[in-house]
């Protein structure tokens, strides 16, 4: 085999490895020949010794015909906000560039049962906290379309190497769009599973050791076709032994042919607007979808797209205050007892929004619940297997930029993640697929929703669309 096996889909990769045309630990070795090639600054943690050892390992285990998972030999990379035994974990933040844990993280330990073969750790913004993927301890990673736009984040990193074939697939992770805004960027496909299948346990920022984790943030996979975060979905919602878990998640599998899914498309809306390239290729995709003979049918959308923002910005301050120290909250709390009543400003509101009352949370919380149902009628009564919406606004923006420009006119810089943050407080599946290029040449992305526990109808409908593309 030659350095061409390192550019094919994950699964492609794993039949090379069934058919015994390359071994784990070649595959493995062409992988890490990529990373010290690159440029980009995607992968900035590795023990190549101790992936050796894996992939030797899962080499015996084929040749014993005992091979252990759906995974087994495969190499891969992990965000550096997962937790990996042994492989130091710093979540991009210089008090934890020394971080080496003792134990994985669920979902890490969910992929090695499955036979994953971890390479290395991929880049984010420190403690995941940027739309841009740079931090003090490692810099920025640099966008393989152009070093000049952004990765995104904050799974930037991730989505960077999938992007250039440094790795299969990466193990992401989604709050407020973190990871779909890079699979939009990096043109790469990137499913957010529905809420709860994976355990965020040690997922950093939470600290490490912490058993608990945000209400919203959602471990997910990053790879380069449909069939690849299959298998990995189906790797992540297997639990490892040590969770001593009596259950397995059977998620339904979709066997139907495009011409008989119902597909809604909410193509714009005035809170977020999207630019006229963005508009036009999603025309275009609508009118190749009903050629097909699916039926297709434009929304305004199941949802009002500023309340459900506001909920969303509401609930994501709240969950961030977990691990602020008790001398800084209190000094938030008397920073929001001056404000002004009529002081509508962002700060204001973060500030609001962070000093809560639990009264005012589980309010909140309240409304959550209703809009999930609103989304829940909206599928039945539709009745709808996907939506499709903008993944963002525009392609990739300019690296380090603070600054979100739509058409000439100047927008919120968090206006990136709207259209993904309709769907992160209300825990559906969504899932970014790239769909075509930018003037620039920039890949353009499209995400499908779908409802609670429908992934695989979402991945059926991107092969469907991959094909078509």
């Amino acid at each position: 085999m030659t350095n061409d096996v390192t550019h094919q889909a994950a699964h492609v990769q794993l039949q090379a490895l069934d058919r015994g045309e390359i071994s784990s630990r070649e595959l493995l070795d062409l992988h890490l020949a990529q990373m010290d090639a690159s440029l980009i600054n995607a992968v900035v943690t590795r023990d190549d010794g101790a992936a050796r050892a894996a992939a030797h390992a899962a080499d015996e285990r084929r040749a014993r015909n005992a091979s252990t998972g759906v995974l087994d030999g495969l190499p891969l990379t992990i965000k550096d906000s997962f937790e990996t035994a042994g492989l130091r974990t710093t979540s991009g933040a210089e008090d934890l560039a020394d971080h080496v844990p003792t134990h994985d993280a669920d979902a890490v330990a969910r992929l090695r049962h499955q036979g994953a073969v971890i390479m290395g750790k991929t880049n984010l913004p420190t403690y995941c906290q940027d739309l841009h993927t740079d931090n003090s301890l490692f810099g920025p990673t640099l966008n393989p379309h152009d070093p000049q736009r952004t990765t995104g984040g904050s799974s930037g990193g991730p989505a960077a190497a999938v992007a250039a074939h440094l790795t299969p697939a990466d193990l992401g992770s989604d709050l407020a769009g973190s990871l779909r805004l890079p699979a939009h960027y990096c043109g790469v496909y990137g499913l957010r599973p529905t809420h709860g299948l994976i355990p965020a346990r040690g997922h950093i920022p939470r600290p490490p050791g912490w058993i608990t984790s945000s209400d919203m943030v959602t471990p997910g996979p990053l790879a380069r076709h449909p069939r690849d975060l299959d298998l990995l979905l189906a790797a992540l919602t297997t639990p490892s032994p040590d969770e001593n878990t009596p259950w397995r998640v059977m998620l339904p599998a979709e066997q139907r042919p495009l011409g008989q899914l119902r597909v809604a498309v909410w193509a714009g809306d005035p809170s977020c607007p999207i630019d006229r390239e963005t508009a036009d290729a999603l025309a275009a995709l609508e009118g190749t979808i009903a050629f097909s003979g699916a039926a297709v049918h434009r929304t305004a959308g199941p949802v009002a797209f500023a309340d459900s923002v506001r909920l969303f910005e509401q609930l994501l301050h709240a969950t961030a205050t977990a691990t602020t120290d008790d001398d800084a909250g209190a000094a938030e709390l008397a920073a929001a007892r001056d404000l002004d009543p009529g002081d509508a400003s962002l700060q204001a509101a973060f500030l609001r929004h962070r000093t809560q009352t639990h009264r005012a949370w589980l309010r909140a919380n309240e409304e959550r619940l209703r809009l999930r149902q609103t989304w829940h009628r909206f599928f039945t009564d539709g009745p709808y297997d996907v939506l499709i919406t903008p993944a963002a606004p525009t392609a990739a923006i300019p690296a380090g930029s603070r600054t979100l420009t739509v058409d000439g006119a100047d927008r919120s810089f968090f206006d990136q993640t709207g259209w993904a943050n309709l769907t992160s407080h209300v825990g559906l599946p969504s899932l970014v697929m790239p769909f075509g290029r930018s003037t620039d040449g920039l890949p353009i992305g499209i995400q499908l929703v779908g409802p609670a526990y429908a992934d695989r109808t979402l991945l059926v409908m991107a092969e469907h669309l991959a094909s078509l593309l």
